[in-house]
């Protein structure tokens, strides 16, 4: 006899998609992907995704973040920060890690100790609205 087949949970992101505008701030358990423009923050319980296209005029809290778009604000990332080589980032860094690829673009100060976990990211609690 084999073992029932059942799936595993797929992790998927929320996403803002390029063309989208939103001013106001996202909180969200998992993780995010914005390929759109943002103002406002963003407090991720995981990875927060900056597209190639992606802007973001406001802070970014979360676990893990991988940066390929433009910030201007500051990033507080509990584990590690990734700027890749199209990234442009102006403003303040709180990390414990940090991995920047040539060619990515970074403006401001940048602290690397265990203070980043100190501003994790909080955990909102899921209510269920009925109608």
């Amino acid at each position: 006899m084999g073992k029932p087949n059942i799936p595993e949970p797929v992790q998927t992101a929320n996403l803002i998609q390029s063309g989208t505008m939103i001013t106001g701030d996202i909180q969200s358990n998992g993780n995010i992907r914005i390929d759109g423009n943002l103002i406002g923050t963003v407090n991720a319980g995981g990875k927060v995704i900056l597209g190639a296209t992606g802007v973001i005029e406001g802070d970014i809290i979360c676990i893990n973040a991988d940066i390929e778009g433009k910030i201007n604000g500051t990033l507080t990332v509990q584990e590690l920060l990734s700027l890749k080589a199209s990234s442009v980032v102006s403003g303040e860094i709180t990390t414990t890690k940090l991995a920047i690829e040539p060619g990515a673009r970074f403006s401001g100060t940048c602290n690397m100790d265990n203070s980043a976990s100190e501003n994790q990211p909080k955990k909102y609690a899921q209510t269920e609205v009925t109608a």
